[in-house]
């Protein structure tokens, strides 16, 4: 039973960690330069992004799950 309680408390910190990173790169640029007048923004492909919000809910929803049991 204690193991089920530790799981899940793992589970629900990932998740949320991973959410919280992803929304981070995702709103964060990834190159800024500014030289006198000049400022360069470069932005990459967002999909990582996603990914890591994606498996961020999945731990959550797993977390959740094994409460249920």
């Amino acid at each position: 039973m204690e193991m089920k309680n530790t799981l899940k408390i793992v589970l629900l910190i990932v998740g949320l960690l991973l959410i919280g990173y992803g929304i981070y790169t995702l709103v964060t640029p990834e190159v800024a330069m500014q030289a006198g007048p000049l400022k360069v923004e470069a932005q990459g492909d967002k999909t990582q992004s996603y990914a890591m919000i994606g498996l961020g809910i999945l731990a959550l929803i797993g977390g959740v799950a094994f409460n249920k049991r």
